[in-house]
């Protein structure tokens, strides 16, 4: 039942994530024929934030099709790390655009240009709607997925700086500030950079196989450590394999030579302890006479 329960979810949020990518494909082509018309830099700004959503997003629906394969035994981990993969692209994207951005701001400062307003306007207006109706079919799959996450902030963010799009159009229709262009173009630049770093870091941390930031590896080896009948705990391992899935693995000494039996006894406490602190799957390997180097963290 769980299987099946988790494959309904996959494809709820497959079908969405579908929904999304057609959405805002009409969405990009009408921005980026419009912002061509107009003039308009935060109209093409957005258009090219609009596109990077594309992309994401069709990487977001690849990868959550991939995850959703089983295991091989040439693929033993699956494609679970697809998700990871595809929400650090998302969010490296974002952060490329934001420079690019940044960059064809200041040289628009420098020389600015009138811009057909109404065009701004109209599409900024139809873009927050695309994107907001984007938002909420995905809003259910953030909570168990970083790679639905990542997509999700793309989308948000877009709405927002539709948002401040519109708002430029409408100071330029009637006030003929034709620098808040550039103005909005270079603030939509840095909030990409602000939404996406955390995401960015979080997504190189996994991928690196850094202890997750939320584990007290001092606390996790004083208890173990604390079981009757283990003596030391060397070679631990701690990483994430997605963002929801964190492994261990370690050696054990064991204090006298004793049944397997009463070493399961040990390996329950082990997993109860492991499993309070959010680590979901762990690998002990016991030792009673092997002299090995038993320092927690070994560099060999």
């Amino acid at each position: 039942m769980g299987e099946h329960h988790h494959h309904d979810h996959g494809n709820l949020r497959g079908r969405n994530l579908f929904l999304t990518v057609l959405l805002n494909i009409i969405i990009t082509v009408a921005q980026l024929i419009g912002g061509i018309i107009s003039g308009s830099m935060a109209l093409l700004s957005d258009a090219l934030h609009n596109f990077s959503d594309v992309l994401s997003l069709l990487i977001t629906y690849i990868a959550n099709r991939l995850a959703l394969k089983k295991n091989t035994p040439k693929q033993t981990f699956g494609y679970q790390r697809a998700e990871i993969l595809a929400a650090f692209i998302n969010s490296a994207t974002l952060i490329g655009i934001a420079v690019f951005l940044g960059v064809e701001a200041v040289n628009r400062f420098i020389t600015p240009e009138p811009i057909k307003s109404n065009i701004v306007i109209w599409l900024a207006t139809a873009s927050i709607i695309i994107n907001g109706l984007s938002v909420l079919l995905l809003q259910s799959g953030t909570k168990s997925s970083i790679n639905i996450k990542s997509a999700y902030l793309h989308l948000l963010t877009d709405m927002l700086t539709s948002v401040a799009v519109l708002i430029g159009g409408i100071l330029m229709k009637y006030f003929n500030v034709y620098w808040v262009d550039s103005l909005i173009t270079l603030l939509i630049a840095i909030y990409l950079v602000y939404a996406s770093w955390n995401l960015f870091t979080e997504t190189i941390k996994i991928i690196m196989l850094f202890t997750p930031p939320h584990i007290n590896i001092d606390n996790l080896t004083s208890q173990i450590e604390s079981i009757h009948g283990i003596k030391n705990i060397h070679h631990l391992h701690l990483w994430s394999l997605t963002d929801n899935k964190i492994n261990m693995e370690a050696h054990i000494d064991i204090s006298e030579d004793q049944p397997i039996s009463e070493f399961e006894k040990q390996l329950k406490q082990i997993q109860d302890i492991s499993v309070k602190m959010g680590i979901t799957h762990i690998t002990i390997q016991p030792e009673y006479t092997i002299k090995d180097n038993k320092d927690l963290i070994n560099n060999n």
